[in-house]
């Protein structure tokens, strides 16, 4: 930092004295602007013209080729800008004096344009996850997001370290020399982030839950909305967003409401003990029929670990002198927001089967 902050008091007091300016000509400002315009012009041009191949690889079906070239767009503008100002501050009419100067700015500038570049071909990482035949969106994106944030830091890393080496003339292997001393007592204060880390690498492999599906952990019920380094963030029936540490999701019991295969439903009927027997026989299979109507029957019959579940009717116990029937029945999908309306058209045509065969209830239907 110092060199560079000597560098430009140099060039500041050249520019102060006067001397920058009588030494060179209108020409050679001439010849430095036209090259920066030409240097402009041209990364324009490029950018344009790369844009408009990835839209036609993308049109093609050739997606990574499409990102490839558009993730370059920007670069490539930048490069040919900085190529374009290194012809013009290097021509035989410019001064060493501006020479050495524009030198560690255009090395900077170079450097940006690598690691640009390299921070857009991320994503090809997403792109290749989503053309894999077979592979699951779901644990896909969350695995893709985790790769990609880790690559991305890295690239900063890496690119703040080149910067100071090549730009600022600074000795990084005294640096890395200085972080492996204070690596442990870095280590020692960040115990909890890495513990965080480690569960997230922990719930990626068990693959306990994804982005989009419902569980209860932690004593929270909702949606996981993002998986972070530290923590994944959780969006509740109310609308409410938590943010539960990973290495507590880790170590606590995860229920995945998303995975159960179907909805079980179970009606209780409590009907009085007066009720004669036949009343009775002609109850159950009335009620055994409601599964069979058209609009009712579809979901009603889902195969759970390669069983199909049919619904069920039963005459199950005598309480307390009363007859306890029960409905069992279960609805797939588990996530169908139909089921609601479905329950209720079960509801009416229990109480109608009820009006029909001339039983009443005794306590209300739960």
């Amino acid at each position: 930092m110092a060199i560079l902050i000597a560098d430009i008091t140099s060039v500041s007091d050249l520019l102060r004295s006067g001397h920058l300016v009588s030494e060179h000509d209108w020409q050679a400002w001439l010849v430095l602007l036209l090259a920066a315009v030409a240097g402009l012009m041209a990364g324009r041009l490029a950018a344009w013209a790369l844009r408009r191949l990835a839209e036609r690889n993308a049109a093609g079906g050739h997606a990574s080729r499409a990102h490839i070239l558009q993730g370059l767009a920007g670069p490539a503008a930048l490069a040919l800008l900085a190529v374009g100002l290194e012809l013009g501050v290097t021509s035989p009419w410019m001064s060493p004096a501006v020479h050495d100067f524009a030198l560690k700015p255009l090395r900077l500038l170079y450097l940006i344009v690598i690691y640009w570049y390299a921070y857009n071909l991320v994503d090809l990482i997403e792109v290749a996850a989503r053309l894999r035949p077979g592979a699951d969106p779901a644990l896909s994106r969350q695995i893709v997001l985790f790769v990609s944030r880790s690559l991305r830091l890295l690239l900063v890393v890496m690119a703040a370290l080149n910067v100071a080496q090549a730009v600022f003339e600074q000795n990084i292997s005294t640096w890395l020399a200085g972080l492996g001393i204070a690596g442990l007592a870095v280590s020692l204060a960040a115990q909890d982030s890495l513990k965080q880390f480690f569960g997230s690498i922990s719930i990626l492999l068990d693959r306990s839950f994804r982005i989009g599906e419902e569980v209860i952990s932690c004593g929270y019920h909702g949606t996981i909305e993002d998986i972070g380094f530290r923590s994944t963030k959780l969006r509740t029936g109310d609308g409410h967003l938590v943010t539960i540490p990973n290495a507590n999701l880790a170590g606590n019991p995860i229920e995945n409401v998303s995975r159960r295969p179907a909805l079980c439903r179970v009606v209780t009927l409590l009907v009085a003990g007066q009720t004669p027997e036949e009343k009775l026989r002609d109850l159950l299979p009335a009620l055994q029929g409601i599964f069979d109507r058209e609009d009712l029957r579809g979901p009603v019959r889902p195969v759970v670990q390669k069983v199909v579940c049919p619904p069920q009717v039963r005459f199950e116990d005598i309480q307390g002198g009363d007859f306890r029937l029960s409905i069992t029945y279960w609805y797939a999908p588990a996530t169908d927001p139909d089921y609601a309306a479905h329950a209720e058209r079960v509801n009416l045509q229990i109480v109608a089967a009820l009006e029909r065969v001339g039983v009443t209830l005794i306590q209300p239907v739960r």
